[in-house]
């Protein structure tokens, strides 16, 4: 069965992406700090996907006798076996709470929105939840904003705009800052008739986020009352640890989000944006 699973999974593991072509069709700009990002995510995904193969063949060359079977392969196969994320995997990988049959088709949806960004060029809205280290990401469209107006970086942030459009609708990157989808709301839903936080519906646990123009401006007006400071996490978790670059491992950032309701409404809801589900 074991064999089985690791085959199948071999079979389905896309090969390398040349990181010397998109070097070359994406080259470090002053303008567009976004071709570093897709460097930086091509590099991160293909160290996974090399562990990913090695490792699977190695496993399936020990079940036949032709390796020595190590003590970290005999885990990685009980890993298969009771389709969990083998630990192998899991220290090359971005945080995921899925099991493993979720946690491969996962993947490769990643790597395809990769590809189709590397073959069609960047794309009008940004999935989220498909990239490695979004906090990189949201630090080159506050650069490229920096950049464009020649002001210090440390005086930008974000603002955060709900759209209408749906992602198949929007099929032009915005004149600055980037649209974002792939977010699920826990703890209510939006409202896409009044535009705002509203309660969840019965027996929904989590919905999907509309789209959201994050907005970078050098003039921050103060947060009115009527939003909700709402926190993204990678994984239901919410729980992180500070990595060596500073960022957490689980948080990426908080997005206002307009609501009738004051703040506490939701905060003892424990309402979040949550990039990736556990299932």
């Amino acid at each position: 069965m074991v064999e089985e699973i690791a085959e199948g999974i071999l079979k389905k593991v896309p090969s390398l992406i040349p990181v010397q072509e998109v070097m070359e069709k994406y080259p470090v700009m002053y303008q567009e700090s976004m071709n570093t990002v897709l460097v930086q995510e091509v590099i991160r995904y293909n160290r996974l996907l090399g562990v990913l193969s090695q490792t699977l063949s190695d496993l399936l060359k020990a079940m036949k006798g032709q390796v020595v079977m190590s003590s970290q392969l005999e885990l990685m196969a009980n890993s298969l076996y009771n389709n969990s994320v083998p630990e192998l995997w899991r220290a090359k990988a971005y945080p995921s709470l899925k099991p493993l049959s979720s946690w491969v088709v996962d993947l490769l949806e990643r790597i395809k929105f990769l590809q189709k960004w590397i073959t069609d060029g960047i794309p009008a809205v940004f999935w989220i939840s498909g990239l490695f280290f979004p906090q990189a990401f949201l630090t080159g469209t506050l650069q490229n904003f920096a950049r464009k107006h020649v002001i210090s970086i440390d005086t930008i942030s974000f603002e955060f705009r709900v759209l209408r459009e749906t992602v198949s609708e929007l099929q032009q990157r915005p004149p600055e800052g980037c649209y974002i989808y792939g977010l699920y709301l826990e703890g209510a839903c939006w409202d896409k008739t009044t535009m705002q936080l509203a309660e969840s519906r019965p027996k929904e646990l989590y919905t999907e986020m509309a789209v959201i123009w994050l907005v970078p401006v050098s003039e921050r007006k103060p947060s009115t009352s009527g939003t909700y400071l709402c926190p993204i996490y990678k994984t239901l978790t919410r729980a992180g640890t500070l990595s060596t670059t500073g960022h957490s491992t689980n948080y990426v950032i908080a997005v206002e989000l307009h609501s009738s309701q004051p703040q506490t409404h939701w905060i003892k809801r424990g309402v979040a944006l949550i990039c990736a589900l556990d299932y």
